[in-house]
């Protein structure tokens, strides 16, 4: 089995600055403040987290082909 990446870069919708973020590796993150500009950025409502949402690299659970949350 294949190691699971744990950091993804985060892409701000508001300012557009990417930032390199680590994953937990169990649980989803909902929320994510850019460091960057100070947004406060959320889950799309088809998502689990916001790595899934503004991230390369989708969240760990769902790497393993795992439900989040």
């Amino acid at each position: 089995m294949s190691e699971v990446p744990l950091t993804s870069t985060v892409t701000c919708p508001n300012c557009g600055k990417k930032t390199e973020e680590t994953m937990p590796e169990d649980s989803c993150q909902y929320f994510w403040e850019c460091p960057h500009c100070g947004e406060v950025l959320k889950a799309k409502q088809e998502d689990c987290c916001v790595f899934c949402s503004y991230g390369d690299t989708a969240c760990p659970p769902v790497q393993q082909d795992q439900h989040c949350c």
